[in-house]
């Protein structure tokens, strides 16, 4: 035999049989792991999209199972708050940023849009700690990929979040008669506070599932970490040392980009752009290596 056969029969990959089929084991570059990782979160939503869809569906459901208004609550809760805020803030000439507003409105759109993206980080953050004990059942007894559930739960939270964002939208158009242009970028910001918030999910969804003390700790920070979160006020009227203490919260850029959008109408600043776009990014792929690094034991602590 040939030098060139014996190194071809040396590198030939082993086949295994399964279920009647050939499985042939091909060893990946580091590269092509790194790729198969970072594809990973899509396409095992992609392959279990039906139950994704299933069980989002039963939850939204669930949501208000007994309510007589059922999801008039959706709606209501949301628009109830912008009111409130036109009401009590349309004499306000100044934002609190110190700008001029343009119309009786843009104080209460300044406040309800940091609440919207405050809001939506806050019900994660109250419900991922435990979460998989919710479906402890289905993790236990099938097959069911756990991976799944802090997306079906994003993706319930979202939608929740699109309906504040709609309401806030109309009420422009309805009092203001006009919209910014800037409106239309706004999937790109949902695209990746969503990226951001399903990160946050998988960790304390890993971290909740071997203790309790992961829900209680949230839910003490989670109403402190609001007054770090420029909801109510705005980090430009702060000094320098403040400035840079509200800057280093995730959730600060978030805020400023949807009011650029939707309340001044301008493009946020590349810098917010650029720093919430890599923190999302690493905060998605962190939370699922998490997850799936401590997913092995987590059947035997739920």
């Amino acid at each position: 035999m040939s030098d060139a056969s014996k190194a071809r029969r040396h590198y030939a990959p082993p086949l295994h049989v399964l279920d009647g089929k050939v499985v042939t084991v091909v060893y990946r570059g580091r590269f092509a792991r790194l790729y198969r990782f970072l594809a990973r979160p899509f396409t095992t939503a992609w392959d279990h999209r039906d139950l994704v869809v299933i069980i989002l569906r039963r939850e939204l459901r669930e949501r208000f199972r007994g309510s007589v208004a059922g999801w008039v609550w959706a709606v209501a809760g949301p628009l109830m708050s912008l009111v409130t805020y036109t009401a009590v803030l349309s004499g306000s000439e100044n934002l609190p940023d110190g700008t001029v507003a343009a119309s009786p409105l843009d104080y209460a759109m300044f406040i309800f849009g940091g609440l919207i993206a405050f809001n939506f980080f806050s019900e994660m953050a109250y419900r991922a700690p435990s979460l998989l004990h919710e479906y402890a059942h289905f993790i236990k007894y099938t097959m069911f990929p756990a991976e799944l559930l802090p997306i079906i739960s994003t993706l319930r939270a979202m939608v929740y979040t699109t309906i504040g964002l709609v309401l806030m939208l109309a009420c422009q158009i309805i009092f203001v008669h006009s919209l910014h242009w800037t409106v239309i970028l706004m999937p790109l910001w949902f695209a990746v506070f969503v990226a951001f918030l399903m990160g946050i999910a998988w960790f304390l969804s890993a971290l909740g599932a071997f203790t309790k003390d992961v829900s209680y700790l949230m839910t003490t920070i989670a109403p402190l970490l609001m007054f770090a979160t420029p909801v109510f006020y705005s980090k430009e009227t702060m000094s320098p040392t403040a400035q840079l203490v509200v800057s280093a919260n995730i959730l600060t850029g978030f805020i400023e980009i949807v009011r650029d959008l939707v309340v001044f109408g301008r493009l946020p600043s590349a810098p917010v752009c650029l720093s919430t776009l890599f923190f999302s990014a690493a905060t998605f792929w962190f939370g699922y290596w998490f997850f799936c690094r401590r997913q092995p034991g987590i059947v035997d602590v739920i």
